[in-house]
């Protein structure tokens, strides 16, 4: 059995002597076993769902970056999770199009559609780490 950690503070402000801090774990075998089932339930429903990214790309993709798996829900779950990186991307784009725009909108209540830009693009994945910069001629 796995003692109990305990915690000690490391300097006290008050006059107040150190004492330890214990805490115990919460029970492992029910959060695993829902964890085990909710998994399970996604991976049998993983069958069934068509990402938007098709699975010859996305197994193309996979196979250049390296990796190298028999098991077609591996490619499915790439292709899903590169599915949400784009969605997400569009819809920060789409926040930062809607910011942009706030000023316009105030003056024309009419027709309210939105234009995506570089800068809306670029400004949305410079959050996620990708930098993207127009070329010399360009500018």
């Amino acid at each position: 059995m796995n003692p109990t950690p305990q915690l000690e503070p490391i300097a006290s402000s008050s006059a107040e002597p150190n004492k330890s801090l214990v805490f115990t774990q919460p029970n492992v075998s029910s959060v695993s076993s829902k964890t085990e089932e909710s998994l399970s339930e996604f991976i049998a429903h993983l069958d069934n769902y068509s990402p938007t990214i098709p699975d010859p790309v996305a197994a193309y993709y996979v196979r250049s970056a390296g990796i190298s798996s028999t098991d077609s829900k591996v490619v499915k779950l790439i292709s899903i999770a590169a599915q949400k990186f784009l969605s997400d991307i569009a819809s920060d784009s789409l926040e930062q199009c809607k910011m942009r725009n706030a000023e316009q909108m105030k003056k024309t209540t009419k027709d309210k559609k939105y234009v995506l830009t570089m800068d809306d693009l670029s400004s949305s994945l410079k959050e996620y780490g990708i930098s993207v910069t127009k070329p010399p001629y360009l500018q």
